[in-house]
């Protein structure tokens, strides 16, 4: 009688666990390719149940394809993805995108730095410092002057952007590539904006890249 019992038992167990790797491959694979031997990707063992542990084990045994890549990333990677026209997989920054979110919405307010309003270069200057470690100067002259100046084409994710909206260096935010900025603008607040609308296009100065040692900023924040 114990044999039978355990036979049945362990019969239960196989065809649950299989029924649980076929339902991950099936649900897993809309939309995803085979390899070139016609073979669906899938976990080298597949776990009894879709547990986090056990598709962690797949990822850290064997390269796996985007289907199952995209379970790993979070509904901030999500959101972002969506609104930089970007891969998922490609917002490997999430304290950035964090720190935007965070602020998402917060009002315009010209010498503000709080969420009941904040400007410009208070904001790159808080995202820079707590994103990046990086001290900047207060104001948007000073944050240009304190930059290794580029080019639209050498700018990459975490520069800093500069444009003429009222006579000089007067709006900078934050590049995070593909033609996309972070900044705290007059009139949405804290929002993300393309070098492509017509306004920035041609107020567009330059990117910069922060180069002065912290201790150097100390007389102007």
């Amino acid at each position: 009688k114990n044999f039978l019992f355990v036979a049945v038992a362990l019969s239960v167990f196989t065809v649950t666990s299989l029924s649980a790797s076929a339902q991950f491959i099936n649900n897993s694979s809309k939309g995803s390719s085979m390899n070139g031997e016609g073979i669906v990707y899938g976990p080298p063992e597949a776990p009894s149940a879709l547990s986090f542990a056990g598709i962690l084990h797949v990822a850290t045994t064997k390269a796996l394809p985007l289907y199952v890549a995209t379970e790993f990333c979070s509904n901030l990677q999500f959101k972002y993805a969506q609104l930089l026209h970007r891969d998922v997989e490609l917002l490997k920054n999430t304290s950035l995108f964090g720190f935007i979110n965070e602020w998402w919405g917060t009002k315009y307010r010209f010498g503000g730095s709080t969420k009941k309003g904040i400007d410009c270069s208070s904001f790159t200057g808080l995202l820079m410092n707590k994103v990046f470690g990086t001290a900047l100067p207060r104001t948007a002259r000073a944050q240009y002057a304190a930059c290794t100046k580029l080019t639209r084409e050498e700018m990459s994710e975490g520069d800093l952007i500069f444009f003429n909206t009222r006579g000089g260096v007067s709006h900078v935010g934050l590049y995070l590539g593909d033609g996309f900025f972070a900044h705290s603008s007059c009139s949405s607040g804290v929002t993300i904006s393309s070098l492509e609308e017509p306004y920035y296009k041609k107020r567009f100065i330059a990117g910069g890249r922060p180069h002065i040692a912290e201790d150097c900023y100390a007389g102007n924040m």
